[in-house]
Formats: structure tokens, sequence, C-alpha cells
């Protein structure tokens, strides 16, 4: 036992007293800045934490109830006096904050001061944040927001979290998490190309646009090809990258509908993510200087986009199902074969869903998802070749490295696994 520690009430007070400090300091300095004088400074909150700990360190309810009561009342006070010359609440409300991290302090010192670290920092980003609300953020990101917001919160917990359909394989809730998942991934690709803008180049481009479609990043950038002819090395580089995102969206699709799967096929994943940044890296630093596109659609996500996935992954499944029932394994496979032309994310959602409820073999599984992502590679073939000779020739072996890593890798640890 470490005799110079600290007792826990020594410790819950001065953690308040830290944050009542930092938190009075850059309120302080804040207030400074305005016409009229702070009702409430760095003394204040300062006390204002202590008053929480003190209290919560009593034990007493009563105690706790009178403190919390009398620090409302002169919260509501200091808003009365200093209301004509800044009617906003951030300090009252910050004030009030600052109390009950003092409260929490005595029985997690760790979270409070956490608390506290982020009740400044939002303080501190009072600019950034004003600007990002007023100008950055535009109407339809919000209702994007709220939308993705809505679909996680109010829609996933009310779906029925079994099967549905005769064949037993189509949970609602799965699907919508799924979905839930497509777009997030797709939101935060869009943000993640707001905020590099036309900075990081092609490359970059092409790897946040992979998250919302691979096919569609290597048909943009295969136009782009064609079009500027200059760009072509770093448009080639862009479309290679967002295959990266298609093996982290796999992985992604996977771990929900089947882990046991993901497990097996880690390698795999893993060799050809590594594959696909080694060839899109060799065009990197020749593409650098080049200026990426603005985000396609000035949407964080496409709803229509999330809902096709969904309808995708539960036409295949059902597919798959029926033909395994009816004909057998051999239709089966067919099925998977036909879905990946069309969509691997869905596909492999399917399959894995199949694996997890025991109506395909994990073995077999791995077999089928290798032929989804060669199928839909195919696909990407044919959209490159439409971006001309030039475009195709350079873009052709790092889609064909990405399928042959899986395939090898696939072999070596079936065979020295």
């Amino acid at each position: 036992m470490n005799e110079f520690a600290l007792p826990p009430e020594a410790s819950a007070i001065l953690v308040a007293l830290g944050a009542g400090l930092l938190i009075g300091v850059e309120r302080e300095r804040s207030s400074g800045q305005a016409s009229s004088s702070p009702a409430a400074g760095v003394r204040t909150f300062a006390i204002t934490a202590l008053l929480g700990v003190f209290a919560s360190l009593t034990g007493s309810d009563v105690v706790m109830a009178v403190v919390a009561s009398g620090v409302v009342a002169l919260t509501s006070l200091s808003y009365l006096k200093t209301r004509d010359g800044d009617p906003g609440l951030t300090s009252e409300m910050a004030l009030l904050a600052t109390f009950l991290t003092g409260v929490l302090a005595a029985s997690n010192p760790a979270l409070a001061a956490a608390a506290g670290v982020l009740i400044v920092g939002l303080l501190v980003s009072r600019g950034g944040l004003h600007d990002f609300a007023r100008t950055r953020l535009s109407e339809q990101e919000l209702r994007d927001a709220v939308l993705l917001a809505a679909a996680a919160i109010l829609v996933l917990p009310i779906l029925p979290d079994h099967p549905v359909d005769p064949w037993g394989v189509v949970n609602p809730r799965l699907v919508w998490k799924l979905t839930v998942v497509i777009m997030l991934v797709d939101a935060l690709g869009y943000v993640a190309q707001r905020l590099v803008g036309t900075r990081a180049g092609l490359p970059i481009s092409g790897l946040l646009g992979g998250f919302v479609s691979s096919t569609a990043v290597v048909a943009m950038m295969g136009k782009r090809a064609q079009a500027e002819p200059g760009v072509c090395q770093s448009a080639v580089a862009g479309a290679a990258l967002s295959q990266v995102a298609t093996v982290i969206q796999l992985a992604l699709v996977l771990a929900l509908s089947d882990p046991v799967l993901l497990g097996q096929l880690r390698w795999e994943l893993l060799a050809m993510g590594g594959a696909t940044v080694a060839y899109g890296a060799t065009l990197v630093f020749a593409s650098r200087h080049h200026a990426a596109p603005p985000p396609p659609s000035g949407r964080a996500f496409r709803l229509r986009t999330a809902l096709m996935f969904a309808a995708a992954f539960t036409a295949v499944a059902l597919l798959v199902a029926w033909l395994q029932q009816s004909f057998g394994t051999t239709w089966a496979m067919a099925g998977v074969v036909a879905g990946g032309f069309a969509d691997a994310h869905s596909t492999a959602a399917s399959i894995g869903t199949l694996a997890a409820q025991e109506r395909m073999t994990r073995g077999l599984a791995e077999i089928a998802i290798g032929l989804v992502i060669a199928t839909n590679t195919l696909s990407k073939l044919g959209f490159a070749r439409a971006g001309g000779a030039r475009y195709f020739s350079r873009l052709a072996p790092g889609l064909v490295l990405l399928v042959a890593a899986f395939w090898i890798t696939w072999w070596l640890d079936r065979t020295y696994g």
C-alpha cells in the first residue's frame, strides 16, 4: 500500500476544485471580452464545484437538496442580473454543470475530471461550433443527421428480433441494423470528405467515396480520367484505394451477421486490404498535388442507397434459402454468384446470416464470400473498361490483385493453417 496516497475524500475535493477553476477561468476570460462584467467568475465556479463535492460527501439527501436548491436559485438570480447585457444561458448552465461535476467527484473522481475537461472543451469551441451550425451545416445535412438518429434510436429498437419469413432467414432488426451501419459509414465518409476538402487529392477522395460505393468511384474516376488525361494516374489511385473501403465494409457486415465467419476470414480480409493499399500507394505520390472533387451529392448519405441495400440483402437471403431448400447447395451457390454482380456487401451479409443460422456450413460460406468478391470485381472491371484503355490497364491489375489476395491466402490458410 502506498503510504503517500491521498485519502479518497481529498482526491475528490482536489478534482472538484480543479474542474471548477478550469471552467471558471474559461468563463472569466470569455465574459471579460463582453461589455458587461460577469456575475460568476473563477472563484464562484470553484466554490460551486466545492459545494457539490462537500454536499455529496456528507451523504445526506437533505443537505444535498438544500445546497442544490441554493445553487439553482443563485444561478437564476445571476441570469436575471446579466440577461440585458448577455441574454444567453451558457454561463448559467456551465455553473450548474460545475456543481454536478463536484457532486460526481465524490463517487467517481476520474469521470468528474473527464466531465470537467469536456465542459471546458465545449466552451472553448464556441466560435467553431457556432460557425459550423450557422454557416457550414446545410439544411439537408441537418435533416440527414436527424434521419440517421431516428433510424438508429427510434426505429431499430421496435423491430422484431427474430426471423419472420417461412425459411427463417430474414431478421428485421438485423436487416435494419445493417442498413443503419451502411448509412453511418456513408455519413462518416461524407464528413471526412468535407473536412479534407480539395486539399487531399483524388486518392483520398476515392478512399472516402468508396464507403458510399466503390463501384461508383471506379466509374467516376474513369470518367475523370477520360475528361482529364493528365490526372489518370491519380484517378487510378483513387479507384484502387476505394477498394479498401469495400474490405472494411465487408468486415463490418460480417461482424454483424456472423462474427465467427469474420474470424475465419480475418487473414483473407487483411491480405485484401494490404494488397490494395500497397497497390494504391505506388500511385499516391504522383497524384498528391491534384485537387479532389467535392462530395458528389451534398448529402451525408443517400437513404435510397441504404434501403436498396436492405432490399438486396433480404432478396438474396430469401433467394439463396429457397434455392438451397428446393434444389440443393449447387443452386444456392449460383444465387450467391448472381448476387455478387449486383452488390458485394448485401450478398456477403446474406451469406453470414445463413451461416450463423447453420443453413450453410461455414466452409461453404467462405467459398461463397470469395465468389462474391470475384463476381463483384468483374462488375468493377466492366466499369473500368468504360473509362478508357489507359485507365483500365492501370486499374485492372489492382482489382485482380484484390481477388488473388483472398484466394491465395484462403488456400495457404486451409493448406498450412
